[in-house]
Protein backbone atom coordinates (compact mmCIF):
# COMPACT_ATOMS: atom_id res chain seq x y z
CA UNK A 1 0.00 0.00 0.00
CA UNK A 2 0.99 3.41 -0.34
CA UNK A 3 3.04 4.53 2.74
CA UNK A 4 3.96 8.77 3.66
CA UNK A 5 7.84 8.33 3.23
CA UNK A 6 7.60 11.66 5.71
CA UNK A 7 5.79 8.79 8.06
CA UNK A 8 8.52 6.29 7.48
CA UNK A 9 11.96 4.71 8.26
CA UNK A 10 15.09 2.80 6.98
CA UNK A 11 14.51 -1.00 8.41
CA UNK A 12 17.11 -3.41 8.80
CA UNK A 13 16.71 -6.10 11.72
CA UNK A 14 19.34 -8.03 12.72
CA UNK A 15 19.32 -8.00 16.54
CA UNK A 16 17.12 -10.76 17.91
CA UNK A 17 14.36 -9.92 21.05
CA UNK A 18 15.15 -12.08 24.10
CA UNK A 19 12.94 -15.37 23.98
CA UNK A 20 10.67 -14.06 26.29
CA UNK A 21 9.63 -11.18 23.80
CA UNK A 22 9.23 -14.27 21.10
CA UNK A 23 6.21 -15.15 23.05
CA UNK A 24 4.76 -12.03 23.32
CA UNK A 25 4.56 -10.81 19.87
CA UNK A 26 5.00 -11.57 16.50
CA UNK A 27 8.49 -11.35 14.81
CA UNK A 28 9.49 -8.03 13.90
CA UNK A 29 11.38 -8.46 10.69
CA UNK A 30 10.51 -8.69 6.92
CA UNK A 31 12.07 -10.22 4.39
CA UNK A 32 16.22 -8.76 4.02
CA UNK A 33 14.81 -7.12 0.14
CA UNK A 34 12.22 -5.07 1.94
CA UNK A 35 14.12 -4.49 5.49
CA UNK A 36 15.54 -1.39 3.87
CA UNK A 37 12.70 0.03 2.35
CA UNK A 38 11.03 1.89 5.49
CA UNK A 39 9.52 -1.53 6.82
CA UNK A 40 8.86 0.48 10.48
CA UNK A 41 10.31 -2.32 11.83
CA UNK A 42 13.88 -1.35 12.75
CA UNK A 43 16.13 -2.46 15.89
CA UNK A 44 19.43 -1.93 14.00
CA UNK A 45 22.20 0.53 15.76
CA UNK A 46 21.41 2.36 18.85
CA UNK A 47 18.00 1.30 19.16
CA UNK A 48 19.02 -2.44 20.04
CA UNK A 49 20.78 -0.73 22.64
CA UNK A 50 17.47 0.42 24.32
CA UNK A 51 15.08 -1.77 27.08
CA UNK A 52 13.12 -4.07 24.49
CA UNK A 53 9.74 -2.49 25.71
CA UNK A 54 10.82 0.95 24.62
CA UNK A 55 11.64 -0.39 20.93
CA UNK A 56 8.03 -0.43 19.37
CA UNK A 57 7.69 3.04 20.76
CA UNK A 58 10.76 3.88 18.73
CA UNK A 59 9.47 2.26 15.81
CA UNK A 60 6.40 3.55 15.59
CA UNK A 61 8.19 7.22 15.85
CA UNK A 62 10.59 6.25 13.39
CA UNK A 63 13.33 7.82 15.14
CA UNK A 64 15.75 5.82 13.42
CA UNK A 65 17.45 7.09 11.11
CA UNK A 66 15.90 10.91 11.02
CA UNK A 67 14.87 10.88 7.31
CA UNK A 68 11.58 11.24 7.89
CA UNK A 69 12.16 14.17 10.47
CA UNK A 70 14.33 16.20 7.28
CA UNK A 71 10.64 15.35 4.97
CA UNK A 72 9.00 17.78 7.69
CA UNK A 73 11.68 19.94 8.44
CA UNK A 74 13.18 21.00 5.08
CA UNK A 75 10.42 22.79 3.93
CA UNK A 76 10.27 24.95 7.15
CA UNK A 77 13.83 25.54 6.87
CA UNK A 78 12.82 26.58 3.38
CA UNK A 79 10.60 29.57 4.97
CA UNK A 80 12.71 30.95 7.22
CA UNK A 81 15.67 31.12 5.08
CA UNK A 82 13.08 32.87 2.22
CA UNK A 83 11.55 34.51 5.18
CA UNK A 84 15.35 35.92 6.41
CA UNK A 85 16.01 37.41 2.64
CA UNK A 86 13.07 38.98 2.01
CA UNK A 87 13.23 41.07 5.49
CA UNK A 88 16.98 41.01 5.28
CA UNK A 89 17.57 39.68 8.33
CA UNK A 90 21.15 38.88 9.61
CA UNK A 91 21.99 34.96 9.06
CA UNK A 92 22.79 34.86 13.18
CA UNK A 93 18.80 36.16 13.63
CA UNK A 94 17.37 33.05 11.75
CA UNK A 95 18.99 30.66 14.69
CA UNK A 96 16.27 30.90 16.88
CA UNK A 97 13.62 30.10 14.23
CA UNK A 98 15.36 26.98 12.93
CA UNK A 99 16.03 25.76 15.75
CA UNK A 100 12.73 26.18 17.58
CA UNK A 101 11.22 24.63 14.25
CA UNK A 102 13.46 21.69 14.28
CA UNK A 103 12.38 20.40 17.71
CA UNK A 104 8.96 21.50 16.75
CA UNK A 105 9.07 19.24 13.46
CA UNK A 106 10.57 16.34 15.35
CA UNK A 107 7.19 16.49 17.42
CA UNK A 108 5.24 16.67 14.28
CA UNK A 109 7.34 13.85 12.78
CA UNK A 110 6.36 11.41 15.83
CA UNK A 111 3.09 12.12 16.18
CA UNK A 112 1.94 11.81 12.26
CA UNK A 113 4.05 8.80 12.24
CA UNK A 114 1.90 6.74 14.63
CA UNK A 115 -1.50 8.56 13.95
CA UNK A 116 -0.52 7.12 9.79
CA UNK A 117 -0.14 3.71 11.78
CA UNK A 118 -3.05 3.60 14.06
CA UNK A 119 -5.15 4.01 11.10
CA UNK A 120 -3.55 2.08 8.82
CA UNK A 121 -2.82 -0.90 10.87
CA UNK A 122 -5.41 -3.10 9.08
CA UNK A 123 -4.32 -2.30 5.79
CA UNK A 124 -0.74 -2.36 6.91
CA UNK A 125 -1.29 -6.19 7.73
CA UNK A 126 -1.96 -7.20 4.50
CA UNK A 127 1.49 -5.47 2.88
CA UNK A 128 4.18 -7.63 3.11
CA UNK A 129 6.54 -4.56 3.51
CA UNK A 130 4.82 -3.20 6.63
CA UNK A 131 3.08 -6.19 7.87
CA UNK A 132 5.52 -6.07 11.10
CA UNK A 133 5.06 -3.04 11.78
CA UNK A 134 4.57 -2.27 16.02
CA UNK A 135 0.78 -2.29 15.35
CA UNK A 136 0.07 -4.49 12.80
CA UNK A 137 2.34 -7.64 15.37
CA UNK A 138 0.63 -6.65 18.39
CA UNK A 139 3.70 -5.11 19.94
CA UNK A 140 1.70 -1.99 20.99
CA UNK A 141 -1.99 -1.56 21.24
CA UNK A 142 -4.21 0.73 19.67
CA UNK A 143 -5.32 2.45 22.91
CA UNK A 144 -1.39 2.90 23.87
CA UNK A 145 -0.87 4.07 19.74
CA UNK A 146 -3.68 6.71 20.41
CA UNK A 147 -1.85 8.11 23.89
CA UNK A 148 1.27 7.97 22.72
CA UNK A 149 0.28 10.03 18.96
CA UNK A 150 -1.89 12.99 21.25
CA UNK A 151 1.03 13.12 23.27
CA UNK A 152 3.46 14.09 20.55
CA UNK A 153 0.90 16.30 19.32
CA UNK A 154 0.30 18.51 22.34
CA UNK A 155 3.82 18.91 22.74
CA UNK A 156 4.08 19.85 19.09
CA UNK A 157 1.32 22.49 19.76
CA UNK A 158 3.22 23.49 22.75
CA UNK A 159 6.28 24.82 20.54
CA UNK A 160 3.93 27.57 18.81
CA UNK A 161 4.14 30.45 21.61
CA UNK A 162 7.83 30.27 20.83
CA UNK A 163 8.24 30.21 17.25
CA UNK A 164 8.44 34.25 17.09
CA UNK A 165 7.56 37.23 19.73
CA UNK A 166 5.77 39.25 17.31
CA UNK A 167 3.07 35.86 16.44
CA UNK A 168 0.81 35.61 19.51
CA UNK A 169 -0.03 31.81 20.38
CA UNK A 170 -3.56 32.87 19.24
CA UNK A 171 -2.27 33.70 15.74
CA UNK A 172 0.35 30.83 15.36
CA UNK A 173 -2.21 27.98 16.41
CA UNK A 174 -4.41 29.49 13.51
CA UNK A 175 -1.74 29.62 10.93
CA UNK A 176 -0.78 26.01 11.85
CA UNK A 177 -4.33 24.87 11.66
CA UNK A 178 -4.15 23.59 8.02
CA UNK A 179 -1.92 22.09 8.68
CA UNK A 180 -2.85 20.19 11.76
CA UNK A 181 -6.00 19.55 9.88
CA UNK A 182 -4.15 18.11 6.97
CA UNK A 183 -2.21 15.87 8.82
CA UNK A 184 -4.74 14.21 10.49
CA UNK A 185 -6.98 13.83 7.33
CA UNK A 186 -4.11 11.90 5.05
CA UNK A 187 -4.27 8.73 6.38
CA UNK A 188 -8.04 8.58 4.99
CA UNK A 189 -6.97 10.16 1.78
CA UNK A 190 -5.53 7.25 -0.31
CA UNK A 191 -9.02 6.00 0.64
CA UNK A 192 -11.07 9.00 -0.92
CA UNK A 193 -8.53 10.20 -3.84
CA UNK A 194 -6.79 9.23 -6.75
CA UNK A 195 -4.06 11.78 -6.02
CA UNK A 196 -3.60 11.34 -2.50
CA UNK A 197 0.30 12.54 -3.16
CA UNK A 198 -1.51 16.14 -3.37
CA UNK A 199 -3.03 16.32 0.41
CA UNK A 200 0.99 15.08 1.62
CA UNK A 201 2.34 17.61 -0.60
CA UNK A 202 -0.01 19.91 0.97
CA UNK A 203 0.77 18.83 4.35
CA UNK A 204 4.67 19.35 3.71
CA UNK A 205 4.47 22.52 1.83
CA UNK A 206 2.71 23.62 4.77
CA UNK A 207 6.12 23.98 6.45
CA UNK A 208 7.43 26.72 4.31
CA UNK A 209 4.36 29.27 5.63
CA UNK A 210 5.14 28.22 9.03
CA UNK A 211 8.88 28.85 8.55
CA UNK A 212 7.98 32.04 7.06
CA UNK A 213 5.66 32.62 10.08
CA UNK A 214 8.79 32.01 12.44
CA UNK A 215 10.94 34.27 11.32
CA UNK A 216 8.55 36.99 11.56
CA UNK A 217 6.94 37.27 7.42
CA UNK A 218 3.28 36.58 6.99
CA UNK A 219 2.12 35.00 3.79
CA UNK A 220 -0.68 36.66 3.78
CA UNK A 221 -1.85 39.93 5.56
CA UNK A 222 -5.02 41.95 6.02
CA UNK A 223 -4.80 45.69 6.50
CA UNK A 224 -8.18 48.14 7.01
CA UNK A 225 -7.96 51.72 6.10
CA UNK A 226 -10.80 54.01 7.41
CA UNK A 227 -11.74 56.87 5.05
CA UNK A 228 -12.70 60.50 5.72
CA UNK A 229 -16.56 59.57 5.14
CA UNK A 230 -16.25 57.11 7.35
CA UNK A 231 -16.11 53.94 4.96
CA UNK A 232 -13.93 51.20 5.80
CA UNK A 233 -11.55 49.49 3.19
CA UNK A 234 -9.97 46.28 3.07
CA UNK A 235 -6.46 45.37 1.71
CA UNK A 236 -5.31 41.69 1.14
CA UNK A 237 -1.34 41.65 0.69
CA UNK A 238 0.22 38.37 -0.67
CA UNK A 239 3.56 37.51 -0.83
CA UNK A 240 4.10 35.68 -3.97
CA UNK A 241 7.31 34.33 -3.45
CA UNK A 242 5.91 32.19 -0.30
CA UNK A 243 3.19 31.23 -2.56
CA UNK A 244 5.44 30.00 -5.35
CA UNK A 245 8.04 27.93 -2.86
CA UNK A 246 5.04 26.37 -1.62
CA UNK A 247 3.52 25.57 -4.53
CA UNK A 248 7.34 23.74 -5.85
CA UNK A 249 7.02 21.98 -2.00
CA UNK A 250 4.00 20.34 -2.90
CA UNK A 251 4.99 18.70 -6.49
CA UNK A 252 8.38 18.11 -5.05
CA UNK A 253 6.47 15.82 -2.33
CA UNK A 254 4.23 14.71 -4.78
CA UNK A 255 7.07 13.11 -7.15
CA UNK A 256 9.22 11.49 -4.65
CA UNK A 257 6.40 10.03 -3.01
CA UNK A 258 4.72 8.46 -6.65
CA UNK A 259 8.28 6.90 -6.70
CA UNK A 260 8.07 5.89 -3.48
CA UNK A 261 4.73 4.42 -3.59
CA UNK A 262 5.69 1.93 -6.71
CA UNK A 263 7.49 0.06 -3.83
CA UNK A 264 3.76 -1.08 -3.17
CA UNK A 265 1.45 -0.33 -6.23
CA UNK A 266 0.39 -4.28 -6.93
CA UNK A 267 -0.75 -4.21 -3.26
CA UNK A 268 -2.74 -0.93 -3.90
CA UNK A 269 -4.25 -2.36 -6.88
CA UNK A 270 -5.01 -5.55 -5.24
CA UNK A 271 -6.96 -4.15 -1.80
CA UNK A 272 -8.44 -0.89 -3.80
CA UNK A 273 -5.47 1.67 -2.44
CA UNK A 274 -5.79 4.62 -4.42
CA UNK A 275 -2.87 6.55 -5.83
CA UNK A 276 -1.49 8.53 -8.31
CA UNK A 277 0.87 5.56 -8.83
CA UNK A 278 -2.05 3.00 -9.77
CA UNK A 279 -3.77 5.94 -11.65
CA UNK A 280 -1.14 6.51 -14.16
CA UNK A 281 0.53 3.00 -14.31
CA UNK A 282 2.77 2.62 -17.50
CA UNK A 283 2.40 6.57 -18.42
CA UNK A 284 4.14 7.68 -14.58
CA UNK A 285 7.75 8.46 -16.33
CA UNK A 286 5.59 11.38 -18.32
CA UNK A 287 3.57 12.27 -15.71
CA UNK A 288 6.72 12.91 -13.68
CA UNK A 289 8.36 14.97 -16.15
CA UNK A 290 5.45 16.97 -16.23
CA UNK A 291 5.18 17.65 -12.59
CA UNK A 292 9.29 18.61 -12.71
CA UNK A 293 8.75 21.09 -15.23
CA UNK A 294 5.94 22.38 -13.54
CA UNK A 295 8.35 22.57 -10.04
CA UNK A 296 11.29 24.23 -11.49
CA UNK A 297 8.58 26.77 -13.34
CA UNK A 298 7.34 27.65 -9.59
CA UNK A 299 10.95 28.05 -8.24
CA UNK A 300 11.64 30.48 -11.13
CA UNK A 301 8.77 32.10 -9.99
CA UNK A 302 10.19 32.36 -6.36
CA UNK A 303 12.81 33.59 -7.44
CA UNK A 304 11.43 36.23 -9.49
CA UNK A 305 8.67 37.10 -6.88
CA UNK A 306 11.74 37.63 -4.42
CA UNK A 307 14.35 39.30 -6.52
CA UNK A 308 16.60 36.21 -5.69
CA UNK A 309 20.27 35.92 -6.63
CA UNK A 310 21.53 34.06 -9.15
CA UNK A 311 23.06 31.97 -6.82
CA UNK A 312 19.52 30.57 -6.06
CA UNK A 313 18.66 29.71 -9.39
CA UNK A 314 22.16 27.51 -9.61
CA UNK A 315 21.96 26.11 -6.94
CA UNK A 316 18.37 26.35 -5.94
CA UNK A 317 16.96 26.02 -9.20
CA UNK A 318 19.08 23.95 -11.34
CA UNK A 319 20.11 21.80 -8.46
CA UNK A 320 16.80 20.04 -7.66
CA UNK A 321 16.05 20.13 -11.33
CA UNK A 322 19.35 17.87 -12.14
CA UNK A 323 18.72 16.06 -9.08
CA UNK A 324 14.77 15.17 -9.88
CA UNK A 325 15.67 14.91 -13.88
CA UNK A 326 18.31 12.15 -12.66
CA UNK A 327 16.31 9.99 -10.29
CA UNK A 328 13.30 10.06 -13.22
CA UNK A 329 15.32 8.94 -15.95
CA UNK A 330 17.24 6.32 -13.68
CA UNK A 331 14.44 4.86 -11.62
CA UNK A 332 13.26 1.62 -12.46
CA UNK A 333 9.40 1.52 -11.46
CA UNK A 334 8.72 -2.02 -11.70
CA UNK A 335 11.74 -2.43 -9.66
CA UNK A 336 10.95 -2.20 -5.42
CA UNK A 337 14.35 -1.50 -4.76
CA UNK A 338 15.42 1.28 -7.62
CA UNK A 339 12.30 2.53 -6.18
CA UNK A 340 13.24 2.52 -2.97
CA UNK A 341 16.75 3.57 -3.43
CA UNK A 342 16.45 6.74 -5.94
CA UNK A 343 13.75 8.02 -3.37
CA UNK A 344 15.83 7.46 -0.67
CA UNK A 345 18.85 9.73 -2.28
CA UNK A 346 16.32 12.02 -4.62
CA UNK A 347 14.94 13.66 -1.70
CA UNK A 348 17.82 14.79 0.14
CA UNK A 349 20.04 15.93 -3.26
CA UNK A 350 16.76 18.29 -3.42
CA UNK A 351 16.17 19.04 0.19
CA UNK A 352 19.90 20.28 0.50
CA UNK A 353 20.08 21.91 -3.19
CA UNK A 354 17.80 24.29 -2.40
CA UNK A 355 18.48 25.23 1.02
CA UNK A 356 21.61 25.62 -0.03
CA UNK A 357 20.57 28.03 -3.22
CA UNK A 358 18.48 30.06 0.03
CA UNK A 359 21.74 30.08 1.95
CA UNK A 360 23.75 31.22 -1.06
CA UNK A 361 21.43 34.15 -1.21
CA UNK A 362 21.44 35.28 2.11
CA UNK A 363 25.35 34.94 2.63
CA UNK A 364 25.78 37.00 -0.48
CA UNK A 365 24.68 39.99 1.18
CA UNK A 366 22.10 41.26 -1.44
CA UNK A 367 20.30 44.07 -0.44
Amino acid sequence: MVKNPAIAMFATSNAKAPDKEKKTEKPATAPDHLAHQYGGNSISSWVSRLPVSWVPYIQLARLNPPAGLFLIYFPHLFGVLLAGVRLHAPPAELFHPAATLLGGSFFVSNAIHIWNDLIDAPLDALVERTRNRPIPRGAVSRARALIFTITQAVCAVAVLPFLNESVSSWEALLWASPGIVSWTYYPFAKRHFDVPQAVLGFCLAWGVVMGCLATGLRPVEVTTTVSVSGSTYWDVGVDWSVVCLFGACVLWSVIYDSVYAHQDRDDDIRFGIKSLAVLCRRRMKEVLWGLLALMALMLIACGVAAELSVGFYILGVGGSFVALATMIYRVQLAESASCWWWFGKGFWWVGLAISGGLLADLAGGRR
